[in-house]
């Protein structure tokens, strides 16, 4: 991992050509995904806050990040299954720390995710709404969800080289994931059942980045339950990446 992130010149360049890429010969480029966030967030605002009976300017901006921030996760997520054999070609001519692949990859969603914050801001400013100096804290928050879904990445990549069907089932999984996860809807609305979003770790995932966002008090439960996620996935990821790594290679 350190030896990747010596390298940050090298992987911040290739996600950054891999957007580039993406959306080579497009008039947007990456905003296309910003303009078509900012249609679904304002649709889907005005519908729910009138099927949730709630105030707009209330809802709206609890929507505009949950949506923002699960595009992050379920995006990050769903794809980890293409981090190394989407990298074949570079894996199979030139010898560099496998870390630098998961790098590249969360820098590119990074990037994306940066375009689509525009939608937060606008938000903000329609409603002359102010989080406060506490929107600082979003800042250590999203370190900690990046670390966590780079570590997530990692082995996902790796399982998902060996057994090639782990990325459908994956997917799977993110998509039940929403539903259940607080998102479109707040917890409160499962009145005394809300207790049960605890064991859901999405919704600490997207809680403490959310919470600062929206100005809302310092989520201390979240935070454990998060920190807690995080030794989780160093464990899994260092046992996966110490056995498996060399395999890598051949796996692809």
């Amino acid at each position: 991992m350190i030896d990747g992130l010596r390298a940050w010149r090298l992987w911040s360049t290739l996600g950054w050509n891999d957007i580039v890429q993406r959306y080579r010969r497009s008039m947007l480029g990456p905003f296309w995904l910003t303009a078509s966030m900012a249609i679904m967030v304002l649709a889907l605002g005005i519908v729910y806050s009138r099927l949730f009976k709630t105030e707009l300017h209330d809802f709206l901006p609890f929507l505009c990040v949950g949506l923002l921030l699960w595009g992050y996760v379920s995006a990050t997520i769903s794809e980890a299954g293409t981090l190394f054999t989407g990298s074949e070609s570079y894996i199979k001519q030139i010898r560099l720390p496998y870390s630098i692949y998961a790098f590249r990859f969360i820098w590119s969603r990074i990037i994306i995710l940066a375009h689509n914050f525009i939608i937060y801001f606008g938000v903000l400013i329609y409603f002359q709404f102010s989080p406060g100096l506490g929107v600082l804290m979003a800042i250590p928050a999203l370190v900690l969800l990046t670390f966590n879904l780079t570590l997530t990445s990692l082995y996902l990549g790796m399982v998902s080289a060996r057994f090639r069907d782990i990325p459908q089932i994956v997917g799977s999984v993110v998509q039940i994931a929403f539903f259940i996860t607080p998102v479109m809807w707040k917890p409160e609305l499962l009145g005394v059942d809300s207790t049960i979003v605890l064991l859901n770790p999405f919704f600490h995932l997207l809680e403490i980045v959310r919470a600062p966002l929206l100005g809302q008090s310092f989520p201390a439960e979240s935070y454990i339950a998060v920190l807690i996620l995080t030794i989780f996935n160093s464990a899994i990821a260092a046992a996966f990446f110490t056995r498996f790594r060399s395999r890598i290679s051949y796996w692809i």
